[in-house]
């Protein structure tokens, strides 16, 4: 590996000097060794491996939009593997742990429709009126309308911190109603 990391350390200087070919090569020569350690994790994840392509994407076109933080006096074969790491944790946060039951093996235990309590109801609508405005214009910003974080931010004039104080509050102020109920 010691060879790859002098190898691949010439070529990444190289490409950040501006030499395209070089940076082409490098793409070329990590890809595979990415997409081997890719399967290997998720695999060590209990995941299909068939998801590698994707992650292994994602950790190249991190490389191309991080390429300008790397330290051209520093081996890049850490640089690269830590990016590969956390875009692997990543892939693995979304895709989570699943576990598929059979529901056949519980027909006799799960209630029928005789027994089953109604479900208690409540106006999602109304609650979220109730919230104080900021924490409702806050959490409207980024559920309703997919706004960022940032973008809620420079649209109500507030730091980022404050933006996620207001969600976490209007979150928890919601979760507390409903429980109330």
């Amino acid at each position: 590996m010691r060879q790859h990391d002098d190898e691949w350390t010439d070529l990444m200087r190289s490409a950040v000097a501006g030499d395209r070919l070089a940076y082409h090569r490098l793409l070329k020569a990590v890809t595979p060794v990415l997409r081997a350690t890719t399967r290997r994790g998720l695999a060590r994840a209990g995941q299909s491996p068939d998801q590698a392509e994707d992650i292994v994407q994602d950790i190249l076109l991190a490389v191309h939009l991080k390429r300008h933080t790397w330290d051209a006096e520093a081996p890049f074969a850490p640089w690269l593997f830590a990016i590969a790491r956390n875009k692997l944790i990543d892939a693995l946060r979304r895709i989570g742990r699943r576990v598929f039951v059979d529901i056949d093996e519980f027909t006799e235990i799960l209630p029928g429709d005789a027994g089953e309590e109604p479900v208690p109801k409540f106006d999602l609508a109304a609650e979220v009126n109730g919230l104080p405005p900021r924490q409702r214009d806050v959490l409207a910003s980024i559920a309703v309308e997919n706004a960022s974080i940032r973008e809620t931010a420079q649209k109500f004039s507030m730091s980022e911190g404050a933006v996620r104080v207001a969600l976490h509050r209007a979150l928890a102020g919601l979760a507390a109603r409903l429980r109330k109920d």
